[in-house]
């Protein structure tokens, strides 16, 4: 008991120190069942484990061999599949400066940028078998603008999809609440046997994100409806 008792202490004195919004998100940390276990696994998020999840259900990394990976920082995503199919080529990009991953090539760069597309493929020894993205625009508080710009980085990374998968590929990314817009449902549709929304219980139930799963890429010469 008195070491409960100092462990409150401590937790109240050094919540003097930060906002109300910050401290609730510090506490939902250590509280967190998946933080816990990213750390023990050696993962550098707890969104490893949404991947993993979706993986489970959908199998998503059966028989891949090329992977690139959108919004690749802190690295869970690209972790597991280095784990899971050590021999894969992985190349990822970010805005954000990413630690070193043994066996992942890591571009520090916008993938808005122009030349990006080109050099994530130039960083891979064919077509990719899947393409993921974890990308979230920076909110800016306003929802209609935060969920414009934020499906404007997975229709980005659609159409990269579309323009590099190998026949029979898959993509899969993050989206918001209400899931895919209707014009990019409409793309995948017609460019993908398959397309699925799932929301993994690595989730927090209080976020709004979901995920579209779409599997089965038919090709740029086979996407008629």
């Amino acid at each position: 008991m008195a070491r409960a008792g100092k462990d409150a202490d401590r937790r109240l004195k050094t919540a003097k120190k930060r906002k109300a919004s910050s401290q609730r998100w510090l506490e939902r940390q250590l509280n967190d069942p998946y933080v816990k276990q990213a750390k023990a696994d050696g993962f550098r998020s707890r969104a490893a484990y949404k991947l993993i999840e979706l993986d489970e259900r959908f199998g998503l990394l059966k028989g891949v061999k090329r992977v690139v990976d959108l919004g690749i920082a802190p690295g869970g995503w690209a972790q597991v599949v280095r784990k899971r199919i050590p021999n894969a080529g992985i190349v990822g990009i970010d805005l954000l400066e990413t630690e070193p991953i043994e066996g992942v090539a890591i571009l520090q760069m916008d993938f808005m940028d122009d030349a990006a597309p080109g050099k994530l493929e130039a960083a891979l020894d064919g077509p990719p078998d899947l393409v993921m993205s974890d990308m979230a625009a920076n909110t800016v508080g306003h929802k209609q603008t935060d969920h414009l710009r934020t499906m404007g980085l997975v229709e980005a990374a659609a159409w990269f999809a579309v323009d590099t998968l190998e026949e029979g590929g898959t993509f899969i990314a993050k989206v918001l609440a209400g899931g895919t817009d209707t014009d990019l449902l409409a793309l995948l549709k017609k460019h993908f046997r398959s397309v699925k929304h799932a929301k993994p219980p690595a989730s927090r139930k209080g976020s709004s994100e979901w995920y579209v799963i779409a599997q089965g890429f038919k090709g740029r010469n086979q996407s008629a409806p």
